[in-house]
């Protein structure tokens, strides 16, 4: 399903959108990846979603991303006698591993890698940041804080730890049969929550055994400081714009999500933007003009993608937000400031024989009459490094690997056609043609662009490129090997 626009589109699937109608809808409106938040619903619901979004795949003929968010640990408070309390700013507070229930001066904070980690001075928050406490004294199994910014505190409500990083792995136990049972189901990325160094995304690379692509969440200030690293161990990135926004200073986000924006481009992954996109059209069917600036923002910026959550999981308006959302992309791109924004940023990346191979694709697409850059990849990169050059005609990703298409469907302007597995080049070229001609990027009377690797089918080879007709009489008489 041919797209009019290159940023991608992520949707998650909830309550609101977990009929065959609503999810092909969905699709149909613009949406190319699917989330499934493993942090709601059990293995069957999920299982059910997963076998809806093959059975349109199919049906469409639509190659479609399926995305599983990990929930990653949650650290919460224990329970309160009255249900909840009152904090008032100035008073004390104290959070401890005794599992009574709590009152107005303490209650069980029920993880002891958090009093092993806090030092004095550093910064609690409770309810994502509404309550502020300060860390006065602290031992192995409490905490006595000052109240910093009061609030009302009830059971089970979730803490932050900002300030220090958390002897605590990114993976929980449910997480790793969460993991195992969606790659056994066949999913085609993985997201990690609460990942704080490169040895976690390393860690459920392992797990996951090449039967997903690793994608991390940013959402700890540790995250942040570490990022070159985790963005090396990861094939893609989440700004998780939520948790961020409550463990660092609100103003601190934006110019952050341009900064990772930019190096996952320089390092050909893609980058999802995530979180409060759409808020108010959970209840509303027309954004605010804010919103729209934000989804805006994060096009200019070049992000490959940008997500939907609560409002396509659980709002009354999930296909208009998606539709929104599609809108907002199609007039971005066409503004001829788009374009010179995402030109200005483009980076040289001239390492490999396949980074000049790709360069050369898009001068040479963009200095002549070239309707499409066709190029043929069987693990993803040659189209990955094309996405990278942010070229002004589509991409067109030949693989005869249906798992490549699916991961593929994520990045910047690539669209996937499935081909047969090819051994001679001038097939290569026939085939692209036609792709070319059938999806309605080019006629016969124009040309395209071809890159691809010989020997055929070996992943990291593109060593060629040709510029070639879309009539295939001519590609035979200029070619006839």
């Amino acid at each position: 399903m041919r797209r009019h626009r290159n940023v991608k589109i992520v949707a998650t699937l909830g309550p609101a959108s977990e009929t065959y109608d609503m999810i092909r809808a969905l699709h149909e409106a613009g949406a190319d990846v699917f989330r499934l938040n493993m942090s709601h619903g059990d293995h069957d619901g999920i299982r059910e979603k997963h076998r809806i979004i093959r059975q349109v795949e199919r049906d469409l003929e639509s190659p479609i991303a399926i995305l599983a968010d990990l929930q990653g640990p949650k650290l919460r408070v224990g329970v309160f006698a009255n249900g909840e309390e009152e904090l008032e700013a100035g008073a004390t507070f104290r959070m401890d591993l005794d599992p009574a229930e709590g009152n107005s001066e303490r209650v069980c904070l029920p993880h002891p890698e958090i009093f092993q980690a806090l030092e004095p001075g550093a910064g609690l928050l409770v309810n994502d940041g509404k309550i502020r406490l300060k860390v006065r004294d602290c031992g192995e199994d409490f905490a006595e804080c000052d109240v910093v910014t009061g609030g009302t505190i009830s059971n089970r409500k979730g803490v932050n730890v900002p300030d220090v990083e958390l002897p605590l792995a990114a993976l929980s136990e449910k997480d790793r049969k969460d993991l195992e049972f969606v790659c056994q189901l066949g999913i085609d990325w993985l997201a990690l929550s609460f990942v704080q160094r490169p040895e976690d995304v390393i860690e459920a690379r392992e797990l996951a055994a090449g039967r997903a692509a690793i994608l991390s969440k940013i959402e700890k200030p540790s995250a942040v400081s570490r990022f070159s690293g985790i963005l090396a161990a990861s094939d893609g990135i989440m700004v998780a714009r939520g948790d961020l926004g409550v463990e660092l200073p609100v103003q601190n986000v934006p110019p952050i999500q341009k900064r990772l924006v930019r190096n996952c481009r320089a390092a050909a992954k893609p980058v999802i933007v995530a979180t409060q996109m759409l808020e108010s059209m959970i209840e509303s069917p027309m954004p605010t003009r804010a919103e729209v600036s934000d989804v805006a923002t994060a096009i200019y910026e070049g992000a490959d993608a940008i997500m939907l959550s609560a409002e396509s999981a659980a709002g009354d308006y999930p296909i208009e937000a998606v539709t929104t959302m599609d809108n907002v992309a199609r007039e971005v791109e066409n503004d001829p400031t788009y374009t010179q924004i995402i030109e200005a940023s483009r980076r040289a990346q001239r390492n490999t024989v396949a980074d000049g191979i790709v360069a050369a694709a898009r001068e040479i697409a963009e200095t002549t009459d070239i309707k499409a850059i066709c190029c043929f990849t069987q693990s993803g990169t040659t189209a990955l490094l094309t996405a990278r050059e942010r070229p002004r005609v589509p991409i067109i990703a030949m693989t005869s690997l249906r798992g490549t298409a699916r991961q593929l469907a994520l990045s910047w302007g690539v669209n996937c056609v499935m081909t047969e597995e090819l051994t001679r080049f001038k097939m290569a070229v026939v085939h692209a043609a036609r792709a070319a001609r059938s999806q309605g990027y080019a006629s016969a009377l124009d040309q395209i662009v071809v890159t691809a690797g010989v020997p055929f089918n070996v992943p990291g080879t593109t060593n060629i490129l040709r510029v070639a007709p879309c009539q295939e009489s001519l590609i035979y008489s200029t070619d006839p090997g």
